[in-house]
């Protein structure tokens, strides 16, 4: 079945028109993941869905796509040539598809947006209004939390769009706006590391206070000190920001965090000092993301929108408060390379 016989020549040759769209965006989740597994993970079906469809898109191509001895799978020589194809065909498609999702835009009557807690409040509230303003009949509805929420949340297609500072994968499925990249940085209250002793020292002889290893930013930090293989004791570890500098206030400890978390602190901010890691430097990036082709040039106009409020709002606030950290809080284009305009830190205050 699925295949005809060539009046001319007697060979048989696929029936083409049995092929999905569906069936190639699957084809192509299973060859990026490595296995039905994940790859049923990221399209938020059930392994037995997708097995199915690459059993009946080996059944219209007449032979096998995968060489399942091996792992990850990997792709058979006819399994080389469709991904080709599928990829040229899924391209057009989303090419088509963003055009005619630009004119539906204008009509827009709903968009569930993600945004990070350490944007809630320094970010969220302007990019909020923008949308509304430049879709008046949309109904919006945003949720803020942690970013393997958000992720899942997209995942499973509850929301729309989300602002993260990790990245959700499959590049078939989603796409990535990168908008700012910023450096972790040692906070303390003001005064705490006063004197002529060695930082490294201070740090070891007040507690350090961190965030919840279970926290997609504790992960972060707790993974790099690992690499760095420092082991820094830590009396209390909480998930949220504002419970970490609370902490710090009442026991006279300090934390490794970023600057749009201490930003999202408000007030918070200016009874904190601010300095460079003394030892290897890292830093998170955040993003937008949305499922691929879904929403037309909306998430880039957002990531744009994001960018300016970032430059123009959050990074003098930055470069007031961690002046020795401003050149590190980089705004970034879509392909992920830092953008023109880098603000110079004023004179006096911080480290």
């Amino acid at each position: 079945m699925y295949r005809k016989r060539s009046q001319t020549t007697g060979a048989t040759t696929p029936d083409l028109q049995d092929i999905s769209l569906r069936a190639l965006q699957v084809f192509v989740a299973v060859e990026e993941t490595g296995s039905l597994a994940d790859a049923a993970a990221r399209l938020g079906g059930s392994r037995s869905s997708v097995s199915q469809h690459i059993a009946n898109l080996e059944a219209v191509v007449g032979a096998p796509l995968f060489d399942r001895s091996t792992r990850p799978m990997s792709l058979t020589p006819v399994g080389l040539v469709v991904r080709r194809h599928a990829q040229r065909i899924l391209h057009a498609f989303s090419e088509a598809r963003t055009e005619l999702m630009g004119l539906a835009l204008v009509s827009l009557i709903e968009l569930r947006l993600g945004i990070i807690d350490d944007l809630d409040a320094s970010v969220a509230p302007d990019l909020v209004t923008h949308v509304r303003e430049r879709y008046p009949r949309c109904q919006l509805t945003v949720t803020s939390g942690r970013s393997d929420a958000l992720a899942e949340g997209l995942i499973k297609r509850s929301l729309d769009l989300i602002v993260t500072g990790i990245s959700v994968g499959g590049e078939s499925e989603y796409q990535e706006y990168p908008v700012v990249r910023e450096p972790f940085m040692l906070v303390a209250p003001k005064g705490l590391f006063s004197g002529t002793a060695d930082l490294r020292e201070l740090m070891e002889r007040h507690p350090f206070i961190r965030y919840n290893a279970n926290m997609p930013i504790g992960r972060l930090i707790a993974q790099h000190l690992r690499r760095i293989r420092i082991d820094l004791p830590a009396p209390f570890s909480f998930d949220a920001s504002r419970s970490v500098f609370a902490m710090m206030r009442k026991s006279g400890g300090w934390t490794i965090t970023t600057p749009l978390c201490l930003m999202d602190s408000g007030a918070e901010a200016q009874s904190m000092d601010c300095y460079p890691l003394p030892f290897a430097a890292f830093d998170r990036t955040i993003r937008i993301v949305t499922r691929r082709e879904e929403l037309g040039p909306l998430p880039a106009h957002l990531a744009e929108v994001m960018r300016e409020l970032l430059r123009s709002e959050v990074l003098p606030m930055v470069a007031a408060v961690a002046p020795r950290l401003a050149s590190s809080f980089v705004i970034l284009g879509n392909a992920g390379e830092a953008t023109p305009e880098p603000a110079s830190a004023p004179a006096g205050g911080g480290f």
